[in-house]
């Protein structure tokens, strides 16, 4: 029997989430978070005068504005085409070394960045960073997802959600603690961290052991049953592997070996309608308003509600601190609640502290309504990091069929970045056109798109072995069945001893009999 440092069954599972995910995606939130914190340095505004929104005005501040919101965002361009680029080499190279290889790139991008002494090379920088974590985002998911167990699969993968706050809130305080010191290494220093944890993903992924569902997709079998077994904690020979195979080998010949353009046309196994759902839940995580607040917060503080930079950061810092501690509330309650709930929990939420937040800061003078802005920041962030962070990497890497896993995260998690370029690019210019109102664009979108959506089309996943996922979608007809298919399979559900979900072969629809003949 194969073992990793000794480590087989829940302990080599917990290995592995605490060396490379939990690094990993504290790399997603310190990459996300750092950059807005520095916009108001005096070293970074004398080296950048370009994107100088602190010491201009009128139409010049207007200017600097868009200049400053492309620059932030162009990091999310990156990471976009990397996560795209998935698409074609995920599956070429498998789970590790994709997440290897972005983890190289990042650090390639971050060095660049720390390094500028020109507008150009910073730019050029932040596309390379964003190249490299594109690229972990788009694999890291289905890794995790494709080595848990069911019943624990959510707790799990909702963890991301409290590393990612984690890396947010570590880059806040460290802007913070940097705004301290004087000339280029306020900056500096803060886009160079970004290597500590690129470095530490890169030389922990080859200690654990590849997906074993990759595996057996790549015809890789005895690779496979080891990676099970050590993950299972059970002998190579047992008939709990024997199954666990069977069952995945089954779920590829159900759905076929799938490429990239069989994502865009459903067939039996309803594809497209599947990469709808995940590019929808990636979308929907980043246009419920997070990115207004996660790059731009200390800006809110300093611009709507009239705070010093010094107070604003700190708060900035504290916000993310706070989300950090909600994370585990998702985390805990998934497999009670399920998937579905928490993302209409999280959308409701989100929505109404958009609206009150609008509200609140459309009266600055009134230290009341500052103070309750303030407090619907922090309350948004338990929206958000409850119904949505970790949830949607779980839910899209869950929808999507292992034949076509890597090409429909590829797509999905390229949502991610699509829209946190549009929402980061377009926030400056928000902010300084439309001001307070520029916040009521995103209740409505979380209560008019978001909670419709969730409601009628995202079928309940929670405790479903991956391969019983698949059952969803091959009994639905159209893309408001599987809403209710998923009620119907967990009717006749088997509930194993890990807490996992199971249909019954036994109980298969009239129509899979009648092609399964006599």
């Amino acid at each position: 029997m194969q073992k990793y440092f000794g480590l087989r069954g829940e302990p080599l599972s917990a290995a592995l989430v605490w060396t490379v995910i939990m690094p990993a995606y504290m790399l997603f939130g310190y990459n996300n978070g750092v950059a807005g914190g520095l916009l108001d340095l005096p070293a970074w505004v004398e080296l950048f005068p370009q994107i100088d929104t602190v010491t201009t005005t009128g139409a010049q501040k207007a200017h600097n504005s868009h200049i400053q919101g492309t620059v932030v965002a162009v990091y999310t361009l990156g990471a976009l085409f990397g996560a795209l680029s998935c698409a074609l080499i995920g599956d070429r190279l498998g789970r590790r070394r994709t997440i290897m290889l972005g983890a190289f790139v990042n650090c390639i991008g971050s060095i660049l960045q720390s390094s500028a002494f020109s507008f150009p090379q910073l730019i050029v920088g932040r596309l390379i960073t964003g190249l490299g974590f594109g690229m972990i985002s788009a694999t890291a998911p289905n890794w995790q997802t494709e080595c848990s167990r069911a019943g624990h699969r959510g707790f799990v993968v909702m963890l991301e959600g409290l590393f990612l706050s984690a890396g947010l809130a570590i880059s806040a305080w460290l802007n913070f603690g940097m705004s301290r010191t004087t000339g280029g290494v306020s900056w500096r220093f803060p886009l160079a961290f970004s290597c500590f944890f690129a470095i530490t993903v890169f030389f922990s992924v080859p200690l654990w052991p590849e997906s074993p569902r990759w595996l057996v997709k790549m015809g890789r079998m005895e690779e496979a049953r080891h990676a099970l077994a050590a993950l299972d904690d059970v002998s190579i020979d047992s008939p709990v592997i024997a199954e666990e195979v069977r069952a995945i080998e089954f779920s590829l010949q159900e759905t076929g070996k799938g490429s990239f353009r069989d994502i865009f046309r459903n067939g039996p196994s309803r594809f497209a309608n599947r990469a709808f759902i995940a590019a929808a839940t990636q979308c929907f995580q980043q246009m419920g308003g997070i990115n207004v607040l996660g790059y731009y917060q200390a800006t809110i503080f300093r611009t709507f509600l009239g705070l010093d930079p010094s107070t604003a950061k700190i708060l900035s810092a504290t916000v993310f601190t706070w989300q950090t501690l909600c994370a585990p509330i998702g985390a805990f309650t998934i497999e009670r609640v399920g998937r579905r709930k928490l993302m209409i929990f999280g959308a409701a939420g989100m929505g109404m502290c958009m609206a009150l937040l609008a509200g609140c800061t459309s009266h600055p003078e009134n230290h009341t309504a500052v103070h309750a802005a303030i407090a619907f920041v922090y309350l948004f962030s338990l929206f958000f990091v409850t119904g949505f962070l970790g949830l949607a990497f779980l839910y899209s890497s869950e929808i999507a069929p292992l034949s076509v896993r890597t090409p429909i995260t590829a797509l999905s998690t390229t949502s991610t970045w699509l829209f946190n370029f549009t929402v980061v690019e377009a926030t400056p210019t928000g902010f300084n056109s439309l001001g307070y109102k520029y916040f009521i664009i995103y209740a409505v979108i979380n209560w008019f798109l978001i909670l419709p959506t969730v409601y009628f089309l995202f079928p309940e996943t929670q405790g479903l072995h991956l391969e019983s996922v698949d059952r969803i979608f091959l009994e639905s007809k159209n893309i408001l069945d599987p809403v209710r298919v998923a009620k119907e399979l967990r009717a006749r559900a088997v509930v194993e001893e890990d807490g996992g979900i199971k249909i019954d072969d036994k109980e298969k629809s009239l129509e899979e009999q009648t092609a399964e003949g006599p």
